[in-house]
């Protein structure tokens, strides 16, 4: 369980640092070009040792989920889906929502925690939550939000995006957390 706290704390400390004032314009002084792929690849790094630590946890219970928890779960984790390809995408929903990596964490995480109540699950589940509010309260805070340029289509883009990747990861679940959500192939 050591190893998941760890992880997670690194994770979120990672995502919440960006968000300090003049931290990510120091980083990206200092890295150059360099700062967006490394970015990335620590990130990546840490997603993964988060995952691998979280499979090798134990799963002692810290509370019995509700019996709705796991349907309930189902609708979340998708309306996260939508947000994070909002996110991804430069529609109009971006700029309207602000902060919809943010939201799609907080549903997801939401979700997920009707559903399971294990320690483990709490403790992965509930970092990422504080570090998506921590992030997007700084960024709030430092600066006005600065739209980013519109592109036509985005939108539809940015729900098709997500809808993909909430299928997708629905049917990989098994393969990278462990829990099968359920089986569409044999």
């Amino acid at each position: 369980m050591m190893f998941l706290t760890v992880a997670v704390i690194l994770f979120g400390i990672t995502h919440v640092l960006p968000a300090l004032p003049g931290v990510k314009s120091v980083l990206k002084a200092e890295l150059g070009k360099a700062y967006g792929p490394l970015y990335g690849i620590t990130s990546l790094v840490l997603l993964v040792a988060m995952i691998w630590a979280f499979r090798l946890a134990e799963r002692p219970e810290l509370y019995d989920p509700p019996s709705w928890g796991r349907h309930a779960n189902f609708a979340l984790t998708l309306i996260g889906f939508l947000f994070a390809g909002i996110f991804l995408f430069r529609g109009s929903w971006r700029n309207a929502i602000k902060y919809p990596m943010a939201l799609a964490v907080l549903f997801w995480g939401a979700g997920h925690l009707l559903a399971n109540g294990d320690w483990a699950s709490v403790i992965f589940i509930s970092g990422l939550m504080i570090a998506a509010l921590l992030h997007a309260a700084l960024l709030a805070a430092k600066r006005p939000f600065a739209a980013s340029e519109v592109r036509g289509g985005h939108n539809l883009l940015s729900l098709l995006a997500g809808l993909a990747l909430y299928a997708v990861i629905a049917q990989l679940h098994g393969v990278i957390i462990g829990m099968p959500v359920f089986q569409l192939l044999s």
